[in-house]
Formats: structure tokens, sequence, C-alpha cells
């Protein structure tokens, strides 16, 4: 190995080796100029640096040609560097040599080394393979030698193990057989137990063994012996009915003796009688006792239910009611007799048992709860106070009649779905029970009462339908009834700011009913549709609005048109308080989060986003059509009323104002004669849309007209005409001393609202003298853009400031100067 490996391995030689025949035969042609230039110069680097360049060069090649271009430089450069250009020095040549082959032959033995040192290495690998693969193949022999003999001692085993596990089940068998016995054993001890006990009357024995045995009977309730656990169930039922009547027995006659069932209202306190004191304590005996029988009178009564659950088929939408604490065993006892006297009455053909009726047994159940209320808190409660029984006996009493109820209302529910009168008056009377029932008698809010029922999927869809059937049907009624439009309180000012016309406060008002309704519901999300319903209601209201606004908009001062103004205005400041109603909010929040698309359907994460954190509003769209819809009616009517006082106006503005002479010629200034029927009227329909228009309308209409009147004004009197010093007196007296007083009794300054009238007044009354500066003074800004202008010359702002001007721009003052007519020379 070793010689094939020195036989074929050659070792290449460094780039900075060269060859002994390139050399000795054929050296490279080295120009003279190398050696006359570079004569005197030192070398350029060392002979280290030189052979880390060619190293690098062949760890890195880029292309074959190259590197051999590469290879010749970096000879030459070697050559350079050990021999220089001093031909004298080719001396060195003979020594250069001799160290490269040193060089060489080092090189070659450290390879040979190396290829040598390889072969020992990879024969002990191979000889460690080889053990290991020994080792392996003994292991696998062992390895079968053993699982042959397990085979066999399994095989010679097997007929114990058969024997064996045949004797472990005949064990577990009998075993599980003893166990039975023993429980039957004790079954029977506990009940011949009972039986020793109640011959006895020794109740409280006999009811620990009930105990017992019913501790026995939950814990066989997961076992597959169906007959012992059959067994053991009817053996409990058995000796609990016993007890139980017998106790119960004794409990209504003591009652008896206490006058319940109270019916009706107590005509005098509950005193105690000769016995009363015995009657106590037979009481109070009694009601521990039944008490203590309450663990296995609450399994017999929970196994009940499951069987009553488990008997409505899987796809059946009818469902019990929602599963409760049992009520409590004396408490049970106590409302036999009202259950019978409440089946009796209520149920059957008996007259009392009307679907139109169902405030009669409503009514009924409340009477029975306050009259005995202080029964229960005088007599029962101390006893269960007592014996540790941490519940109220008064809500106990009203747990038992609403059962009752609720089950008399699911049943008549079913039965008007199809009758809307009858069900409305239903759910009427249901709601008001509620209310009663929570308020009244401080029923805990914790504890279902009839409101459930409402919610089940067809009583709450017919509940909306009908709901929605009868507003509309009131809205067409009080659209077209004959005071629609007129106010109930337009008599009283002082309730009649808002002027809403009957038809609004009636829908209004129908919309706080329907809220009250729904209000007490416990699932945000059935009153989500009722307020989706509400909503769709207003934008039916206000279509309506609109077409009737429609009809009228030919006559936009009239009284309706007004009115139907004053109806927008009323429902957007209702919905804009209701959208700051606790009650709303929590419903906007309970939208976002129950992310319900009846109310968010349409809206965008922002508009998502601003409902969260209750910056916006569940009615902002609403308001946002009846704003619309206000900003058109308020536009119409100023319009319309403009378009009055322009014909009026004609006149005024066609007045001579050129001629019109000075006031210091005139005795007394007096009103243009041509502004009068102007004046009249901008009066009259100030008055009139004050009568007609809420406050808050009426705001916005004598400002808009006040913002129209001035822009007509500048527009078609002031920059239309030329004006003399009367002429401008005159129009500062008309309006000064007239048209702004006509807005004074709804402002303090009402000259604020015309202020292009104003300030146009202003400059045409100035001085000569002060027109003429000012004058100059606009037209050299105007001219020289401030440039020219003296440093100490105010500015045109500042200057017309001075003299109130500042809504007018310099240019539009500059207009008005020109209309001047008395200049200096003219």
């Amino acid at each position: 190995m070793r010689s094939n490996l020195s036989g074929t391995f050659k070792p290449t030689p460094p780039a900075w080796s060269v060859p002994t025949h390139t050399l000795t035969e054929s050296p490279l042609p080295l120009r003279a100029s190398w050696f006359v230039d570079s004569e005197g110069e030192k070398m350029a680097a060392s002979e280290a640096e030189t052979m880390r360049k060619q190293t690098d060069h062949f760890l890195n090649p880029e292309d074959p040609g190259h590197l051999q271009d590469s290879v010749q430089e970096s000879v030459l450069d070697f050559l350079l560097n050990e021999v220089g250009g001093d031909l004298k020095s080719l001396k060195k040549a003979g020594d250069l040599l001799e160290r490269l082959r040193e060089e060489n032959t080092e090189l070659e033995e450290q390879v040979l080394s190396v290829s040598c040192s390889v072969p020992p290495k990879v024969s002990a690998a191979l000889n460690a393979a080889e053990d290991a693969q020994c080792s392996v193949e003994k292991l696998l022999q062992r390895e079968r030698v053993i699982s042959n003999t397990l085979h066999q001692h399994l095989q010679g085993a097997q007929s114990w193990m058969d024997n064996l596990s045949q004797t472990l089940n005949q064990v577990d068998t009998i075993e599980r057989h003893m166990k039975y016995l023993r429980c039957l054993h004790h079954v029977e001890e506990l009940s011949a137990a009972v039986q020793q006990c109640l011959m006895t009357s020794s109740v409280w024995e006999a009811i620990r063994a009930v105990d017992s045995m019913a501790g026995l009977d939950a814990g066989l309730n997961e076992s597959g012996c169906i007959y012992l656990r059959d067994f053991v169930r009817k053996t409990l039922l058995f000796w609990h009915k016993i007890i139980k009547d017998r106790l119960s027995s004794d409990f209504e006659k003591v009652l008896t003796q206490l006058h319940w069932p109270i019916i009706s209202p107590p005509t005098q306190s509950l005193t105690p009688t000769a016995n009363g004191q015995e009657i106590h304590s037979q009481l109070e005996l009694l009601v521990t006792q039944l008490l203590a029988l309450q663990t296995s009178d609450d399994l017999i009564s929970q196994r009940a239910s499951v069987s009553f659950v488990s008997s409505f088929p899987p796809g059946s939408s009818a469902t019990p009611l929602s599963q409760a604490p049992p009520l409590c065993l004396p408490i049970q006892i106590m409302l036999l007799p009202l259950n019978r006297r409440f089946r009796y009455h209520f149920y059957g053909n008996r007259q009392t048992n009307s679907l139109s009726k169902p405030e009669w047994y409503l009514t009924q159940v409340l009477m029975w709860i306050g009259n005995s209320s202080t029964f229960m808190e005088e007599k029962i409660q101390p006893i269960l106070d007592r014996a540790g029984a941490s519940i109220s006996a008064r809500v106990e009493l009203c747990r038992g009649l609403l059962s009752l109820v609720q089950e008399k209302v699911s049943s008549d529910a079913s039965k008007l779905l199809y009758e809307d009168a009858l069900f409305c008056h239903l759910v009427e009377e249901v709601l008001q029970f509620e209310k009663e029932l929570r308020s009244n008698h401080s029923y805990p809010a914790v504890l279902p009462g009839l409101l459930h029922l409402l919610l089940e999927d067809s009583i709450l869809q017919k509940w909306l339908t009908v709901e929605k059937k009868m507003a509309v049907e009131k809205m067409d009624a009080m659209l077209s009834a004959d005071g629609a439009w007129s106010s109930q309180y337009k008599d009283i000012s002082d309730l009649d700011e808002l002027k809403a016309p009957d038809c609004a406060e009636t829908f209004m008002t129908l919309l706080q009913v329907i809220t009250e309704r729904y209000r007490p519901l416990p699932s945000p999300s059935a009153q989500l549709k009722f307020l989706e319903l509400q909503r769709e209601l207003v934008d039916d209201f206000r279509i309506r609005l609109t077409q009737v606004m429609k009809e009228e908009s030919r006559s936009p001062l009239s009284a309706r048109y007004c009115a139907i103004l004053n109806a927008v205005n009323y429902i957007c400041t209702i919905l804009g308080d209701w959208g700051d109603n606790v009650f709303f909010l929590q419903l906007q929040q309970a939208a976002v989060s129950l992310e319900e698309e009846a109310v968010l359907g349409g809206l965008g994460v922002m508009e998502v986003g601003r409902l969260a954190s209750l910056e916006g509003s569940l009615f902002e769209g609403l308001l946002s059509l009846l704003d619309r819809l206000k900003a058109d009616m308020m536009g119409r009517l100023l319009e319309w009323t403009m378009r009055e006082i322009t014909e009026k106006s004609k006149p005024y503005c066609m007045d001579r104002w050129l001629s019109l002479p000075s006031q210091h010629d005139v005795s007394t200034m007096m009103l243009s004669s041509s502004a009068c029927p102007v004046m009249l009227c901008v009066r009259d329909r100030l008055l009139n849309l004050h009568q007609v228009l809420s406050l808050s309308l009426f705001q916005l209409a004598w400002q808009g007209l006040a913002e129209r009147l001035d822009n007509f004004l500048y527009q078609e009197v002031i920059l239309c005409n030329h004006f003399s010093e009367g002429g401008a007196a005159q129009l500062q007296f008309d309006m000064n001393r007239n048209l702004f007083p006509l807005f004074g009794h709804y402002c303090k300054r009402p000259e604020n609202f015309f202020k292009h009238v104003k300030e146009a007044c202003i400059v045409l009354c100035l001085s000569v003298g002060s027109a003429i500066l000012l004058k100059n003074l606009l037209k050299e800004s105007e001219e020289e853009n401030r440039e020219c202008v003296g440093a100490g010359d105010p500015s045109p702002e500042s200057a017309l400031n001075e003299l109130g001007v500042f809504c007018l721009a310099a240019c539009d003052v500059l207009i008005l100067l020109n209309l001047r007519a008395s200049w200096p020379g003219q």
C-alpha cells in the first residue's frame, strides 16, 4: 500500500517553485529595460508576502487560462524579487535552484509520511468493526436460545395459568356475590331499622336510616347491577314516602291550626292562641324533621326531573323550564293547598280560566304572595334560621307559586300565537306582573321570573311582529288625525319650548313605551332586536314626514310645514338624549361585544371602533338623515322668506341714494319710505317664525335670515348704487335704527350678524378727509405692495380695524370708497 501510494501520488509544486528544466533549457526572456530602470531600486516586497499572494492565486482560481497567466506573472515577480535587475546577480540562480529543490523534497516527504500513517488507523477501525460484528452475532445467538427456552416455559405453564385464571374468576364472582348479598343485607337492615323506628315513633332515627339508604342509592347510580339498583331505589321510595306522608299529615294539621293558607288579607296580627306555644313547638319539630328529610327528597326529585327531561325528543322545540334548586320540603307541603286552588280555578272549564283574562291568575298569585309574607317571616323563617338553613321562606314561597304561573303562561302563550290582541294583552300583563314582583315583593333579580318565557323563539318573534304591526297602525292613525300637526301644549308657553306637534310627540311616546317594555328582558340579544325595530320605525316615520313635507313645500311658511320641521327637530333632540342614556350605551356595548349583525350591519371598522369607545351612537345614522331633512326644510323656509323680502325690496334697491340731501339739511332723520314694506315684512316673518318654530329652530332661522339679508343688502343695495353724503347717512339710519333693532329682540348685538352692511355703512359715512386718507393708503398699498410706503404709515388692516372694519377686505373697502359721490371737486 505504501508503494502504491508513493507511486501514484505526486505533490503539486507551489506556485513559486520553478521546474529545473525551465531554468536550464528555456529561461524566460527578460527585458533589458527592467534591469536598467530597476537598477539601484530596493525590492518592493519581502519573500513571505510574495509567497502568500501566490498561494491565494491557487486557493481561489478564477478560470484556467487566467490561472496560467497568473502563474507566469508570479514566477516573474519571484525572480525579480530574488535575483533583481542586476545581470551580475544571475550567479544566485544556482543557490536559488538548490533551495527550491530542498523545499520540494521536504514537501514530498511530508506527503509520504501522511499517506503512510493512514492505513494503520483504517486497519484498527476494520478490526473494531469485525469485533463488534462477532459480539452482535453472539448476542443474537444467545437471544434465540433464551427465546426458545422462554417459549417452552410458557407452553409448560399455560395449563397452570388457565387453572389459576379460572380460579381467580371464581373468586371474583364469589366476591361480587358477597358484596351483592352484603348490599342486600344492608338494605334489609336499614329497612328493618326504619320500620322499627316508625313503630316506636323514633322519627329522627328513621330519617337517618333513610338518608343512609339515599347515600347507598347515590353510590349505585353508576353500577351495572340494574336489579339491585332498582331494588334499593324502590325501597328508598317506599320508606321515604311513608315518612314524608306521616310528617306531611302532621305538618298540615299544624298549619291548619295556624289558619294556613292565608287566602285573604289577615284581619288581625298573628298573635299566639291559648295552646300557641305547643303548636309552635310542633311546628318547629316538623319543619326541622322535614328539612332533615330534604336530602333523600332532593335525590328523588332530581331523578324525576332527569326522567322528565329525557322524555323530550331530541329535535323537539319544546323545552322544560330552567332547572333550579328544588324547593324546601316544608315549603312544598305548604304550597299544596295553594296549588290545588290554582288548578281548580285556572284550569279546566271554569269561567275563571279565560285566555282573555291572564290578569286574573296573575293578580291572584300576587295577592297570595302579599298575604303570606308576614306568616312566612314571623313563623317559618326563624325556624329555618335556627336549623341552619340558608334560605328565605318568603322567596321559597314565591318560587313555588311562580312555578305554577310559569306553567300557565307558557301554555297560554302557545295558544295565542295567532291572536294578536290577546297575545299583546298577555305580554302586557306578564310585564306588569314581573314589575310588581321585583319591586313590591323584592324578588331577587338572580332568580328567573316570567320574562324568560317571552324569549322563546316563536314567542319572541311573534312579539316583535305584533309590536311592529301595532306601531305602524298607530303611526297611520296619528298622522291622519285632525290635530296631528298642532301642539297640545300650545297654550302653555313654559311647556311648549320644542313646539312638537301631537303626532311627533305621540310617536316618541310610542317608542318610549316600547323601550319600557323590553328594558327588563334578561337577554341583551333580544333587547337589540327591539332596538333595531325602533330604528326601523324611526326611519319609517322620517319617510312619512318627508312625503308630507313635499306636499307642503309649495308653502314653506304654512303652519303645517313648520310643524313638520318642529317634528323633525323634536325627534332629533330625543334621539340625541337617548344616545347618552345609560341603557342605550349598555346596549351599544352589547351590540359590539356580540357582533350583532342586525344592528352593526353596514358599519365599517372605524364606525364599530367609535361605538366600542362610546364616541358614537347607535342612532347616528338616523340622526344624520334627520339633520339632512331639517337642513333642507330650513333652507326652503329661508329661501321662501328671502324671496318675499327681495320682492318688497325692489323699490328700496332702486332708491335715488345719490340725490338725497345731506343730513344737515334735514331736521329729523326718518325711515326711507321705500324701506317700510321691507321692514314690515321682516318684522312679520320674524314674529311668525317665533310663534310657529321651536326655540332652537328659531335661533337657526333668524340667524340664517340675518346672514342672507346681510348678503342681499350688501350686494343689491350697496354695491349697485352710488351714495351721496345724505344717501349714506340715510342708509346707515335705516340699518342701525330700524333693521338691526328688529333682530335686537333675539340677541344683544344684532349688528354683529350684519357685518357686511354695518362695515359698509361705516366706510360710506366716513368724513371726507378720513375717506381721502384711507383711499390713498389703500391705493398705495395695492399699487406698490407696501414696499414704498413710509415706515411710519399704518398698514391697511390696522387702519381698517381702527375704523371698526374687520370683515371687509381692503379691495372691498376701496370699491366702497369709489361708490361715494361726495369728493372734493365733484
